[in-house]
């Protein structure tokens, strides 16, 4: 068997590199050309753990080559990037997937197997993607076999997740569905469920759903115990004993290449229906403002203040800054008049924002802005690094500082409605002198 994979990010590489790990002969396909050569010498783009060991096991054993362009081969995979559409509903831009499908239509043959892993919107494979193999002349389900299967793994652990999670393998029919799960048999050791494919996408579509609301509960539930003097930390803690209920824990909003994004492609089918969806993405969407609130609240009375932000990426120990709730609240840091951000992330390499060391970052700020929650940030001496602020405060937005290790009060969204107090009195000083 040969594959070809559309797509070398954070799923289409490790995929294509653990099809050659198992013995099949791979060839990735990407547009950009600095990511071809690299992976051909050897250099991840992308930082996920045991990955670069793959690569260069594959590489040598000439499993895995990447390239430019698509080749014949048996298996093609489409796991390209389906972004939001630029409309009031955030629909599903298909314009990746549309135009990856095309590049491979001269290559394809008969008894050839297409696979979309692609999150994409429901109806998408009926509505949009066969018609494009149909032009061929080709019958699917007879001469192509053509099924979605959306990808189920968690960067950080996308290596083990890709061989023990389950499979949902969704064909335009039973024969493509029987077809595609035989390609997953080469490494995954868990369940391979087969469904239709409109099935497939709307099952997928409800496992990023389903967190994104039940993130949008806590962090609606953080922002009601502001308003009224609770520590909602304590309040999950204790709901949480109950043996039915499990509430998330609240942050400075959702993040990444999927549970920010994926919801709106129901929304944007069934909007008049889709509501409590719809106000949950509203809800976690306001959240880096609220963080940026408390910031305001704490810093109340310091002309100039400078924010020492850790973390940038949307989720701990990955470089992935995709719909980063993070790059919000710095935006919107950024954009206010006398107040300095410094930027610090031991994961993340950016060109478009300057990050710096951790003892620069510090270094004469008011406030340290944790929003990631980086292993690094939980083992750090806050003590040490305090002695180089301007004032020792600290926020931390993903409660991961034990602060039992510090005698540097941490501010967390539990304690933070006790700073309201701080800056009334503050505010009241201010007028009176």
């Amino acid at each position: 068997m040969k594959i070809c994979t559309l797509g070398l990010g954070y799923i289409g590489l490790p995929t294509s590199l653990m099809f050659a790990k198992h013995g099949v002969d791979v060839v990735g396909v990407d547009i950009h050309p600095d990511i071809i050569s690299n992976l051909n010498l050897g250099r991840l783009h992308l930082e996920e753990p045991g990955l670069e060991e793959v690569l260069h096991e594959v590489l040598d054993s000439g499993k895995f080559q990447a390239s430019l362009r698509p080749e014949y081969a048996d298996v093609f995979i489409v796991a390209v990037p389906t972004p939001n559409n630029n409309d009031m509903q955030k629909s599903c831009d298909l314009t990746h997937v549309a135009e990856a499908t095309s590049s491979i239509l001269p290559f394809i043959r008969k008894g050839n197997i297409i696979i979309i892993e692609s999150t994409i919107a429901p109806r998408s494979m009926d509505d949009h993607i066969r018609p494009m193999i149909e032009m061929t002349g080709l019958t699917i389900g007879k001469d192509i076999f053509l099924v979605h299967c959306p990808e189920r793994v968690l960067p950080g652990r996308i290596l083990e997740e890709l061989v023990h999670n389950n499979r949902i393998v969704g064909g335009i029919t039973e024969t493509c569905s029987y077809k595609g799960s035989q390609v997953y048999q080469t490494f995954v050791k868990g369940e391979i469920i087969q469904t239709d494919a409109k099935t497939a996408e709307m099952s997928k579509l409800m496992e990023n759903t389903f967190r994104d609301v039940n993130i949008a509960l806590a962090n609606e539930l953080a922002k009601v115990c502001f308003e009224l003097d609770i520590n909602v930390l304590d309040v999950i803690s204790m709901a949480n004993k109950h043996p039915r209920v499990n509430l998330h824990q609240p942050g400075p909003g959702v993040g990444g290449h999927c549970l920010a994004v994926d919801p709106y492609f129901v929304v944007a089918k069934a909007p008049e229906t889709a509501r409590i969806i719809k106000l949950a993405r509203d809800t976690n969407v306001s959240m880096p403002y609220h963080i940026v609130n408390c910031v305001r609240m704490m810093l109340e009375g310091i002309e100039r203040p400078k924010v020492a932000v850790f973390g940038l990426s949307y989720k701990g120990n990955v470089d992935d800054i995709r719909e980063s709730p993070a790059i919000d609240v710095v935006n919107i840091l950024m954009g206010m008049e006398q107040m300095e951000v410094a930027l610090h992330d031991p994961h993340v390499q950016s060109g478009m924002m300057p990050i710096v060391s951790v003892e620069d970052a510090v270094n004469g700020a008011d406030l340290i802005l944790v929003l990631t929650d980086h292993d690094e940030f939980k083992v750090m001496d806050y003590d040490i690094l305090s002695n180089l602020m301007a004032n020792k405060m600290i926020l931390d937005t993903r409660n991961c500082i034990d602060v039992t290790k510090t005698g540097v009060s941490v501010a967390n969204l539990g304690n933070i409605y006790q700073y309201k107090k701080v800056s009334r009195e503050k505010a009241r000083n201010k007028a009176i002198s």
